[in-house]
């Protein structure tokens, strides 16, 4: 199965890079170095935000729904992607962060301090409620706080200039941009992920992680630095893109019969495929105008997340 998720990976993130062809035809009867640049300067940047983005989405979202053992944690639903949004805005407008790495280093504290939050308001293994209540409060308050920082921003223009990021946008991003939001996201993903079988035991218990010499608080302190750091870098570039990160996990852990571990990888992989096929269909939707893939994320993902409410409130009612 993992297999053919990766091929199907590889073959929606073609799609993503031709597509639309006639574009790339034309341009190469023109002149072949137009064709070449709009390819690599223009799509395939894109290519490898979408499919980075998801990928850190899955793995995100399946390590802090392992480590606060409940579905609901995702890096937009636990506040991770609003505060890194905060963060980000603030490091731009009023602490003079210019370069995309100064920007992402801003955006993973604000993530940072988001799930720092939740950890305090919610615990380390909280109940569903608990977790959804204190995740969506850290959420709004970093939404309210991001609007009021646009507002006060020294540019009048900063509403408009943030509204298309704010959404999630890959259009328009350099190989530059790409390499500040990748490669630490790459970093802290890799480590998550030698992570699965301590998580894996995490989750039988605290008697039996203490026979392996696992450390729960420990292993959850270092699945919350290294998701801040991922998810912040790309929220630094491309803007808070929500449910993929809850998604991906939910569809991964009925893959791996419930190993909270054994999901990261299957959620990474889903997440990336996800994400790339969203921001593909923003592309070939015949309108006049561009949809923020953010908006088709959240149309799909909404009702997944309405359906995992209900399914708390009936166990919580029987």
């Amino acid at each position: 199965m993992r297999y053919l998720l990766i091929a199907l990976l590889i073959l929606i993130g073609v799609g993503h890079l031709l597509l639309p062809i006639d574009a790339l035809l034309s341009a190469h009867r023109v002149d072949p170095e137009l064709a070449q640049t709009l390819l690599l300067q223009l799509r395939l940047p894109r290519t490898m935000l979408a499919i980075g983005y998801g990928l850190v989405l899955g793995t995100s979202g399946a390590a802090l729904q392992a480590v606060f053992a409940n579905p609901l944690a995702s890096p937009d639903i636990s506040g991770a992607s609003s505060g890194a949004a905060l963060g980000a805005v603030v490091g731009s407008y009023f602490l003079g962060a210019a370069s995309p790495v100064a920007v992402a280093l801003f955006a993973s504290g604000g993530a940072l301090l988001a799930l720092v939050l939740l950890f305090v308001l919610a615990g380390a293994r909280s109940d569903s409620a608990t977790l959804l209540l204190a995740g969506l409060s850290i959420s709004m308050a970093a939404g309210a706080a991001t609007s009021l920082a646009l507002a006060l921003a020294p540019s009048p223009f900063a509403f408009y200039d943030a509204f298309d990021w704010l959404m999630g946008n890959f259009a328009d991003r350099s190989l530059s941009q790409a390499a500040a939001a990748l490669i630490p996201s790459a970093i802290a993903i890799t480590l998550l992920v030698r992570r699965i079988g301590a998580l894996d035991i995490m989750a039988l218990g605290e008697d039996i992680s203490a026979a392996s010499g696992i450390k729960p608080l420990r292993l959850t302190r270092e699945v919350v630095v290294l998701t801040a750091i991922a998810v912040g870098a790309c929220v630094s570039t491309v803007g808070a893109i929500g449910f993929v990160g809850l998604v991906a996990p939910y569809l991964a852990r009925r893959l791996t019969r419930g190993h909270p571990g054994q999901a990261l990888l299957p959620a990474a992989i889903i997440g990336g495929a996800l994400m790339t096929a969203a921001d593909l269909a923003t592309r070939m939707i015949p309108l006049d105008r561009p949809i923020p893939v953010g908006v088709l994320t959240a149309l799909f993902g909404t009702p997944l997340f309405v359906w995992l409410v209900v399914g708390m409130r009936r166990r919580l009612t029987a």
